[in-house]
């Protein structure tokens, strides 16, 4: 045999060596590790769902949302079951503590209020973030919120004074700006009969993107605004895609959504750093405001460059960028459903639409709101958390296992996903007694502590030392918001309202939210 056929035939086996150990490694992620997984939980107690191949319980998971999307639901408070279908229905047929399968990883729905607190508390490190899952994931949820370990620490070291309260009150005047703009807004739809009828769920996205881009680059708002709208698209794209089974490395495949994602994202990228690059020579000649979050952030990270005379403490140009990011998303997103949502209920329940009134009245009487006064509204901030409760922003968390952890009774093997269903746990009669779907704000008059059987029975912006770090700024948004249309509108439900929550990443209101607005 000459060396060329012999080279050509070791190349041969070689190349079916190789593509025969991908087939194992493949069949072992698709099929053999799943089952072992199934097994291992199932001899634990645990109930839940069998593994089906490659897909899990995705397809069952679309359809069952899709039934619940096909028609809205009776006027009422008990929303579980059209936000996630298919976990309610888990944890009817399987107890609440089960698992289902997210494609081929077992996902293990935790509503225990002492494992969630070991969940949030995580001193050591046992738990990753979801995009480490699906890696899209990635572009929707940047910065803060995706980091791990001496990162994590680092960065909320440094973002931590931007969001103090007193720092916060810096931000007031675009609250109150953006609060006026809309009022008069408003003021000018009401014709001749005194009232208009309008969708507000686009209106209070509007606003609440233009409040961030104020708040967060202060005269350099109007370009803000072209960034949130490209961060709208990407998070429709990012959405769709994390819908689907995640193939290792596909996100790398030059696909038409991966293209249209990246490309999306570097213009992002390009608009965050012009605004930093100016932002930067204004703060050298010392014409740099520091009454927005970037400048508050910007302020923080040269603190540190200062002090501690390495380069390794701050961040670069591209994590600053990522910050920025997610102010826009989550700063955007998760305070216009909750103003929305705040809205539609005090519809549904006028009488504590009026008790709000007397109080902002009472506080303020025609006046802009100020601090003090925001701080001193029981019944308002009484009534947000009840909404918090009802309509959490954010229905369903995740985590993923970095090793085997026991959990409660459960060893969870590494690389389970865990699900914690705030909205199951948040109506759930077992902490908040047999009034669970009805909307009783005077079960936060003494505080969150106070409301619930257990205070972790109660966490709309997560909990623990990753506790979202924007949840002051997104009350206080909420409280000057809810005051000043307060002092100017009543409201009540349009006949057209169909009331229909439903979860893309956050809980929004399927056929949007028309209101009567009357003009007192």
């Amino acid at each position: 045999m000459s060396l060329v056929a012999c080279s050509w035939s070791a190349a041969v086996w070689a190349a079916a060596g190789l593509l025969a150990a991908s087939a194992a490694v493949a069949f072992n992620w698709a099929w053999w590790r799943p089952r072992r997984l199934e097994r291992a939980l199932r001899a634990q107690g645990l109930r839940g769902t069998p593994y089906r191949f490659l897909h899990g319980d995705l397809p069952e998971e679309g359809r069952l949302n899709a039934d619940a999307l096909s028609k809205p639901m009776p006027l009422s408070h008990d929303v579980a079951a059209r936000a996630v279908p298919f976990l309610h229905r888990a944890m009817s047929e399987f107890g609440s503590t089960s698992f289902s399968w997210y494609g081929t990883t077992p996902r293990i729905t935790v509503t225990d209020p002492d494992s969630i607190n070991e969940i949030f508390l995580d001193k050591f490190g046992r738990f990753g973030r979801f995009g480490n899952v699906h890696p899209i994931g990635r572009f929707l949820s940047t910065g803060l919120i995706s980091y791990e370990g001496a990162k994590w620490i680092k960065h909320r070291r440094i973002l931590n004074p931007a969001f103090h309260a007193e720092k916060l009150k810096r931000m007031l005047p675009a609250f109150s700006a953006c609060c006026s703009d809309l009022v008069s807004r408003w003021e000018g739809l009401i014709g001749s009969e005194d009232y208009c009828e309008l969708d507000v769920w686009p209106q209070l996205q509007h606003f609440t993107g233009d409040v961030i881009s104020r708040a967060a680059f202060g005269s350099n708002y109007e370009e803000g605004r072209r960034i949130f709208q490209l961060q709208s698209q990407i998070a429709d794209l990012v959405i769709n895609a994390i819908q689907t089974v995640y193939i290792p490395g596909s996100r790398f495949l030059p696909t038409p959504m991966n293209n249209k994602i990246k490309a999306i994202d570097g213009e992002i990228g390009m608009l965050l750093k012009d605004i930093l690059k100016k932002r930067e020579e204004a703060l050298k000649m010392g014409e740099a405001s520091s009454d927005d979050l970037l400048g508050l952030l910007m302020e923080s990270n040269m603190k540190q460059y200062r002090e501690h005379g390495n380069k390794d403490v701050g961040m670069t140009i591209e994590e600053v960028t990522a910050e920025c990011k997610l102010f826009y998303f989550a700063g955007q997103e998760t305070t216009s459903v909750l103003l929305t949502w705040t809205m539609v209920v005090l519809s549904m329940h006028p009488d504590w639409q009026t008790k709000a009134r007397e109080e902002v009245l009472q506080v303020f009487g025609q006046r802009k709101p100020e601090l003090d006064g925001l701080n001193h509204l029981k019944i308002v901030t009484m009534i947000l958390y009840e909404v918090l409760r009802l309509y959490p922003p954010l229905p369903l968390m995740r985590r993923r296992t970095n090793k085997t952890i026991k959990i409660g009774n459960i060893i969870c093997p590494p690389g389970s996903l865990l699900a914690l269903p705030v909205i199951s746990i948040h109506h759930d009669p077992n902490f908040w007694g047999n009034t669970a779907n009805e909307f009783k704000p005077e079960r936060f008059a003494e505080g969150i502590a106070n409301a619930s059987k257990d205070q972790v029975a109660f966490f709309p912006f997560s909990g623990g030392p990753r506790v979202c770090i924007g949840q002051n700024f997104a009350l206080l948004e909420a409280k000057m918001f809810l005051s000043m249309i307060l002092q100017r509108f009543s409201f009540e439900l349009s006949p057209a309202y169909a009331h229909a929550p439903r979860l893309i990443v956050t809980l929004q209101p399927q056929y949007g939210a028309p209101l009567r607005l009357h003009k007192l």
